[in-house]
Protein backbone atom coordinates (compact mmCIF):
# COMPACT_ATOMS: atom_id res chain seq x y z
CA UNK A 1 0.00 0.00 0.00
CA UNK A 2 0.83 3.50 -0.86
CA UNK A 3 1.29 6.13 1.48
CA UNK A 4 -1.79 7.87 1.35
CA UNK A 5 -5.01 9.08 3.49
CA UNK A 6 -7.73 5.71 3.05
CA UNK A 7 -11.39 7.40 3.41
CA UNK A 8 -13.10 4.16 4.27
CA UNK A 9 -16.54 3.09 4.56
CA UNK A 10 -17.69 1.49 7.60
CA UNK A 11 -21.09 -0.06 8.37
CA UNK A 12 -24.42 2.03 9.03
CA UNK A 13 -25.53 -0.49 11.00
CA UNK A 14 -24.92 -4.40 9.73
CA UNK A 15 -21.64 -5.62 10.36
CA UNK A 16 -21.78 -7.21 7.37
CA UNK A 17 -22.04 -4.36 5.00
CA UNK A 18 -17.99 -3.83 4.70
CA UNK A 19 -16.08 -4.49 1.83
CA UNK A 20 -13.38 -6.95 1.36
CA UNK A 21 -11.29 -4.02 0.09
CA UNK A 22 -12.04 -2.06 3.16
CA UNK A 23 -11.13 -4.50 5.85
CA UNK A 24 -7.89 -5.20 3.86
CA UNK A 25 -7.26 -1.58 4.08
CA UNK A 26 -7.52 -1.62 8.27
CA UNK A 27 -5.73 -4.31 8.21
CA UNK A 28 -2.68 -2.87 6.47
CA UNK A 29 -2.69 1.13 7.36
CA UNK A 30 -0.20 1.86 10.17
CA UNK A 31 -3.19 3.78 11.93
CA UNK A 32 -7.06 4.70 11.95
CA UNK A 33 -8.42 7.76 12.69
CA UNK A 34 -12.33 7.66 14.30
CA UNK A 35 -14.66 9.96 15.92
CA UNK A 36 -15.04 7.57 18.99
CA UNK A 37 -12.33 4.89 19.20
CA UNK A 38 -14.65 3.23 21.66
CA UNK A 39 -17.41 2.69 19.08
CA UNK A 40 -14.96 1.98 16.25
CA UNK A 41 -13.01 -1.13 18.05
CA UNK A 42 -16.18 -3.01 18.77
CA UNK A 43 -16.22 -2.98 14.67
CA UNK A 44 -12.53 -3.42 14.35
CA UNK A 45 -12.52 -6.01 17.43
CA UNK A 46 -15.19 -8.02 15.55
CA UNK A 47 -12.72 -8.75 12.10
CA UNK A 48 -9.78 -9.26 14.20
CA UNK A 49 -7.93 -6.06 13.30
CA UNK A 50 -5.70 -4.32 15.78
CA UNK A 51 -4.26 -0.78 14.70
CA UNK A 52 -3.38 2.22 16.81
CA UNK A 53 -6.46 4.21 16.96
CA UNK A 54 -6.63 7.95 16.92
CA UNK A 55 -9.39 10.27 18.21
CA UNK A 56 -10.00 12.70 15.17
CA UNK A 57 -14.32 14.47 15.40
CA UNK A 58 -15.40 17.93 15.07
CA UNK A 59 -14.38 18.95 18.44
CA UNK A 60 -10.47 18.55 17.84
CA UNK A 61 -10.19 18.26 13.91
CA UNK A 62 -7.88 21.38 13.55
CA UNK A 63 -5.58 20.54 16.05
CA UNK A 64 -5.34 16.47 15.18
CA UNK A 65 -5.20 17.15 11.71
CA UNK A 66 -2.05 18.79 11.77
CA UNK A 67 -0.45 15.67 13.74
CA UNK A 68 -2.03 13.92 10.83
CA UNK A 69 -0.60 15.75 7.65
CA UNK A 70 3.27 15.55 9.68
CA UNK A 71 2.70 11.86 9.91
CA UNK A 72 0.98 11.45 6.23
CA UNK A 73 4.13 14.03 4.98
CA UNK A 74 6.73 11.33 6.91
CA UNK A 75 5.06 8.40 4.80
CA UNK A 76 2.34 6.75 6.62
CA UNK A 77 -0.48 5.35 5.82
CA UNK A 78 -3.71 6.49 7.42
CA UNK A 79 -7.57 5.46 7.52
CA UNK A 80 -9.73 7.74 8.65
CA UNK A 81 -13.52 6.28 9.23
CA UNK A 82 -16.06 7.91 11.04
CA UNK A 83 -19.15 6.63 13.45
CA UNK A 84 -20.58 4.76 10.40
CA UNK A 85 -20.70 5.11 6.99
CA UNK A 86 -19.27 7.43 4.65
CA UNK A 87 -16.56 9.99 6.33
CA UNK A 88 -17.15 13.23 5.61
CA UNK A 89 -20.76 13.56 4.70
CA UNK A 90 -22.29 15.36 7.71
CA UNK A 91 -19.04 13.89 9.10
CA UNK A 92 -15.93 15.63 10.17
CA UNK A 93 -13.05 15.07 7.97
CA UNK A 94 -13.07 18.05 5.09
CA UNK A 95 -9.93 19.83 6.22
CA UNK A 96 -7.75 16.99 6.55
CA UNK A 97 -8.80 15.37 3.06
CA UNK A 98 -8.78 18.93 1.68
CA UNK A 99 -5.01 19.50 3.46
CA UNK A 100 -3.59 16.70 1.89
CA UNK A 101 -5.10 17.29 -1.23
CA UNK A 102 -3.67 20.37 -1.49
CA UNK A 103 -0.09 18.86 -0.50
CA UNK A 104 -0.51 16.33 -3.56
CA UNK A 105 -0.50 13.73 -0.62
CA UNK A 106 -2.81 10.81 -2.09
CA UNK A 107 -6.25 10.66 -1.05
CA UNK A 108 -8.08 7.57 -1.61
CA UNK A 109 -11.47 6.70 -1.01
CA UNK A 110 -12.39 3.36 -0.17
CA UNK A 111 -16.50 3.11 -1.03
CA UNK A 112 -19.06 1.56 0.84
CA UNK A 113 -21.97 2.08 3.08
CA UNK A 114 -24.09 5.59 3.03
CA UNK A 115 -27.14 6.10 5.20
CA UNK A 116 -28.14 8.99 2.27
CA UNK A 117 -27.94 6.83 -0.55
CA UNK A 118 -29.41 3.41 1.15
CA UNK A 119 -32.22 5.53 1.96
CA UNK A 120 -32.79 7.40 -1.08
CA UNK A 121 -33.11 4.26 -3.54
CA UNK A 122 -35.18 2.27 -1.38
CA UNK A 123 -37.34 5.26 -0.62
CA UNK A 124 -39.67 5.09 -3.96
CA UNK A 125 -38.94 8.70 -4.55
CA UNK A 126 -37.34 9.88 -7.95
CA UNK A 127 -33.78 9.13 -7.91
CA UNK A 128 -32.49 10.89 -11.12
CA UNK A 129 -31.78 14.27 -9.53
CA UNK A 130 -31.31 15.10 -5.62
CA UNK A 131 -30.02 17.34 -3.71
CA UNK A 132 -28.56 16.64 -0.09
CA UNK A 133 -28.84 19.16 2.98
CA UNK A 134 -27.17 17.44 5.90
CA UNK A 135 -28.87 18.48 9.07
CA UNK A 136 -31.48 20.98 9.31
CA UNK A 137 -30.94 23.67 11.43
CA UNK A 138 -32.00 23.02 15.08
CA UNK A 139 -34.29 26.36 15.27
CA UNK A 140 -37.92 26.25 13.58
CA UNK A 141 -36.93 29.82 11.76
CA UNK A 142 -33.42 28.82 10.15
CA UNK A 143 -35.03 25.42 9.28
CA UNK A 144 -38.51 26.75 7.25
CA UNK A 145 -36.37 29.82 5.95
CA UNK A 146 -33.84 26.55 4.63
CA UNK A 147 -36.86 24.68 3.56
CA UNK A 148 -38.51 27.35 1.78
CA UNK A 149 -35.23 28.26 -0.22
CA UNK A 150 -35.42 25.05 -1.46
CA UNK A 151 -39.13 24.70 -2.45
CA UNK A 152 -38.89 25.39 -5.99
CA UNK A 153 -35.54 23.01 -6.47
CA UNK A 154 -36.82 19.76 -9.05
CA UNK A 155 -35.36 17.32 -6.86
CA UNK A 156 -35.54 15.23 -4.24
CA UNK A 157 -34.60 16.55 -1.01
CA UNK A 158 -32.43 14.37 1.59
CA UNK A 159 -31.93 15.59 5.51
CA UNK A 160 -30.76 13.86 8.35
CA UNK A 161 -32.10 14.78 11.08
CA UNK A 162 -31.92 13.85 14.97
CA UNK A 163 -35.08 11.93 16.64
CA UNK A 164 -35.74 14.75 19.35
CA UNK A 165 -36.58 17.03 16.02
CA UNK A 166 -38.33 15.02 13.74
CA UNK A 167 -41.76 15.91 14.72
CA UNK A 168 -41.17 19.78 14.60
CA UNK A 169 -39.35 19.10 11.65
CA UNK A 170 -42.39 17.22 10.06
CA UNK A 171 -44.64 19.93 11.26
CA UNK A 172 -42.38 22.88 9.03
CA UNK A 173 -42.27 20.50 5.88
CA UNK A 174 -46.14 20.77 6.22
CA UNK A 175 -45.89 24.27 6.71
CA UNK A 176 -43.56 25.30 4.06
CA UNK A 177 -44.07 22.70 1.31
CA UNK A 178 -47.54 21.00 1.64
CA UNK A 179 -48.72 17.52 0.56
CA UNK A 180 -45.61 16.63 -0.88
CA UNK A 181 -44.73 12.91 -0.84
CA UNK A 182 -42.24 12.41 2.47
CA UNK A 183 -40.40 9.33 3.50
CA UNK A 184 -39.17 8.86 6.69
CA UNK A 185 -36.07 6.25 6.89
CA UNK A 186 -34.58 5.01 10.12
CA UNK A 187 -32.64 2.68 11.86
CA UNK A 188 -31.44 1.28 7.99
CA UNK A 189 -29.57 -2.43 8.10
CA UNK A 190 -30.65 -2.73 11.51
CA UNK A 191 -33.08 -5.06 13.11
CA UNK A 192 -35.88 -2.33 13.66
CA UNK A 193 -35.13 -1.07 9.68
CA UNK A 194 -38.46 1.28 8.77
CA UNK A 195 -39.36 3.27 5.84
CA UNK A 196 -42.83 5.25 6.69
CA UNK A 197 -44.50 6.99 3.68
CA UNK A 198 -47.02 9.88 3.36
CA UNK A 199 -47.49 13.35 3.57
CA UNK A 200 -45.89 15.36 6.12
CA UNK A 201 -49.35 15.49 8.18
CA UNK A 202 -49.64 12.00 7.46
CA UNK A 203 -46.62 10.69 8.67
CA UNK A 204 -47.04 12.71 12.08
CA UNK A 205 -50.39 10.63 12.72
CA UNK A 206 -48.13 7.60 12.32
CA UNK A 207 -45.10 8.15 14.52
CA UNK A 208 -45.35 6.72 17.97
CA UNK A 209 -42.48 6.63 20.99
CA UNK A 210 -41.44 3.68 19.35
CA UNK A 211 -40.07 4.81 16.01
CA UNK A 212 -38.79 8.53 17.21
CA UNK A 213 -35.85 7.14 18.28
CA UNK A 214 -32.49 5.98 16.16
CA UNK A 215 -30.79 6.99 12.96
CA UNK A 216 -33.12 9.05 10.48
CA UNK A 217 -33.25 10.00 7.15
CA UNK A 218 -35.83 12.28 5.51
CA UNK A 219 -36.94 12.43 2.03
CA UNK A 220 -39.16 15.21 0.40
CA UNK A 221 -40.44 14.62 -2.87
CA UNK A 222 -40.52 17.66 -5.45
CA UNK A 223 -43.73 19.26 -5.48
CA UNK A 224 -46.38 18.47 -7.83
CA UNK A 225 -49.24 19.98 -6.26
CA UNK A 226 -48.18 23.72 -5.20
CA UNK A 227 -48.16 24.76 -1.76
CA UNK A 228 -51.55 24.43 0.29
CA UNK A 229 -52.13 27.31 2.43
CA UNK A 230 -55.69 28.99 2.69
CA UNK A 231 -55.29 31.03 6.35
CA UNK A 232 -55.39 34.61 5.56
CA UNK A 233 -52.41 36.34 4.71
CA UNK A 234 -51.88 38.39 8.11
CA UNK A 235 -52.13 34.81 9.94
CA UNK A 236 -50.14 33.01 7.87
CA UNK A 237 -47.18 36.02 8.30
CA UNK A 238 -47.59 35.77 11.84
CA UNK A 239 -47.08 32.53 12.49
CA UNK A 240 -43.93 32.19 10.39
CA UNK A 241 -42.61 35.39 12.72
CA UNK A 242 -44.11 33.23 15.57
CA UNK A 243 -41.69 30.44 14.19
CA UNK A 244 -38.83 32.55 14.91
CA UNK A 245 -38.44 34.24 10.91
CA UNK A 246 -38.12 38.51 11.15
CA UNK A 247 -41.53 40.23 9.58
CA UNK A 248 -39.62 40.42 5.77
CA UNK A 249 -38.28 36.94 5.72
CA UNK A 250 -41.77 35.94 6.68
CA UNK A 251 -43.56 38.20 4.02
CA UNK A 252 -40.73 37.26 1.41
CA UNK A 253 -41.83 33.46 2.47
CA UNK A 254 -45.79 33.56 2.36
CA UNK A 255 -45.20 35.83 -1.35
CA UNK A 256 -43.34 32.66 -3.08
CA UNK A 257 -45.49 29.89 -1.75
CA UNK A 258 -48.69 31.78 -3.14
CA UNK A 259 -47.16 33.12 -6.31
CA UNK A 260 -48.20 36.63 -4.95
CA UNK A 261 -45.11 40.13 -4.77
CA UNK A 262 -43.75 41.22 -1.50
CA UNK A 263 -45.60 44.29 -1.98
CA UNK A 264 -49.20 42.70 -2.40
CA UNK A 265 -48.44 40.30 1.17
CA UNK A 266 -46.58 43.68 2.72
CA UNK A 267 -49.99 45.72 1.71
CA UNK A 268 -52.09 42.72 3.56
CA UNK A 269 -50.79 42.37 6.26
CA UNK A 270 -50.42 46.28 6.86
CA UNK A 271 -53.07 47.87 4.82
CA UNK A 272 -51.11 50.28 3.60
Amino acid sequence: MQAALYLVATPIGNLEDISVRALRVLKEVDRIACEDTRHSRKLLEHYGIEKPLISYHEHNERERGEELLAALRAGDRIALISDAGTPLISDPGYRIAAAAAAEGIAVIPIPGASALLTALCASGLPTDAFVFGGFLPPKQGQRRKILESWAEVPATLVFYEAPHRITETLDDVDAVLGDRPVVLARELTKIHEEFLRGTARELLAQLKPANTRGEMVLLIGRGTTGIRDDRPIPEAVADAIRGGMDRMDAIKLIARQRGLSKREVYQAVTGA
